[in-house]
């Protein structure tokens, strides 16, 4: 089984960022204990700040792997294109929030993307990344 985790924007400052919201751990370090435990998955990580090169990210492996774990960042609430990217390909996707999203500003509150993924999993922490992973194993 193959999966993606694809991060966009600021999600790079994992662990360094709003520590009240995101925590104080770098998605690096976490990601190296996933791929630990889930050593049966063959388990990959992208991260980009530009909306293109996830379109692109998705693009290349949306007919070929398991599934995509996507946090999108802010581009869950404005961005069309990443929508149509999901919608484009046959992977199906989960989408993840760190934060949960429905209890922070109003404009968080809609995502372009939800309508084109199979789940969403927000406001548990990294750990929905984990729940994510299981979806996929037991689905």
């Amino acid at each position: 089984m193959r999966l993606i985790v694809i991060n966009g924007p600021n999600l790079n400052l994992l662990g360094v960022r709003e520590k009240s919201i995101y925590g104080d751990r770098t998605f690096e370090d976490f990601f190296m204990e996933l791929k630990e435990e889930y050593d049966n998955v063959e388990l990959f990580y992208f991260q980009s700040n530009h909306e293109g090169s996830i379109i692109d990210k998705i693009h290349e492996i949306g007919f070929d792997y398991d599934g995509i774990i996507l946090n999108a960042g802010a581009y869950t609430h404005t961005s069309v294109a990443i929508a149509d990217a999901l919608a484009a390909v046959t992977t199906p996707a989960v989408e993840v929030h760190i934060s949960n999203i429905h209890k922070r500003e109003s404009f968080r509150h809609h995502s372009y993307l939800t309508p084109n993924c199979i789940g969403m999993i927000t406001g548990l922490g990294l750990q929905g990344y984990k729940l994510a992973i299981e979806y996929f194993i037991n689905k």
